[in-house]
């Protein structure tokens, strides 16, 4: 980043913090430059700027960040995520390598694995490698990606770890979601995360969405995929049944095999 983008960038922040929102044509008309400009200035901005609807917010703003708060997403339909995360253990076979991104759902997949399972686990999050590393486990292989690191999801960015992903053989890519809706597809918090999740969903043989009931029928700013894109869902709660069944009404698109667990 020049200096003259480092100084817009720090304007708008400023400028958000005293007014909450700005239009990307008038933050463009006030710095006197195009709106591709200021968009390339956000892009640099480490997620600390969005773009919603063509407003500008700082990633802090209630509108973006309601509901995302790390250590409360820990605790956040703690037994569900155990559910799910049972399931996904049984799907783990001896020498696979999986893909599980950042967030808190996928935490206590790890402790329902067989120890005696040989594995390779690639993952950008920093919280999965700890949980891995403090369960010791003897089998396991960890591949952690590195890069530009992020602590607001405790997760890693960057071209070098998107090049990274593309170079291995993933079995099977475990993703998490914010936000799970048949018209508007799936979606996260973060824009650090959406290229990440992409590419392992472009990599992996088999893609699995886990998703709890709180995530189901919102939207989150940071869209990543179709809902068909993934192969098998895991889900929970009655909004996990309507899903199952709303599907299950609908031919027109490949959609994915919904566990309600």
């Amino acid at each position: 980043m020049n200096s003259r983008s480092a100084a817009r960038l720090q304007w708008l922040q400023d400028t958000l913090r005293a007014e909450g929102m700005l239009p990307i044509a008038e933050a463009a008309q006030r710095c006197q430059v195009s709106e591709m400009t200021i968009r390339r200035d956000i892009a640099a901005s480490q997620d600390t700027i969005v773009s919603l609807g063509g407003r500008l917010l700082l990633a802090e703003h209630p509108q973006v960040a309601t509901g995302y708060d790390f250590a409360t997403q820990q605790d956040s339909f703690a037994q569900a995520k155990q559910r799910m995360c049972e399931e996904a253990a049984r799907m783990v076979e001896a020498d696979d390598t999986i893909f599980v991104d950042c967030g808190t759902t996928l935490i206590p997949l790890f402790a329902k694995l067989d120890p005696d399972l040989p594995l390779t686990v690639v993952t950008y999050a920093l919280n999965v490698a700890n949980a891995i590393e403090q369960l010791a486990l003897p089998h396991v292989r960890l591949v952690l990606l590195g890069g530009l690191y992020y602590p607001v999801s405790q997760s890693f960015g960057g071209e070098e770890l998107v090049t990274a992903i593309r170079r291995l053989g993933i079995n099977k890519a475990f993703i998490s979601a914010a936000g799970v809706r048949v018209d508007k597809g799936v979606s996260c918090f973060h824009f650090h995360e959406v290229v990440p999740k992409q590419v392992a969903l472009e990599t992996a043989v088999q893609r699995i969405l886990i998703a709890d009931e709180s995530k189901l029928d919102r939207v989150r700013p940071a869209f990543f995929a179709e809902l068909e894109a993934f192969d098998v869902m895991l889900t929970s709660g009655a909004a996990g049944e309507t899903l199952r069944d709303t599907l299950a009404t609908r031919a027109d698109r490949a959609w994915p095999t919904v566990k309600v667990l």
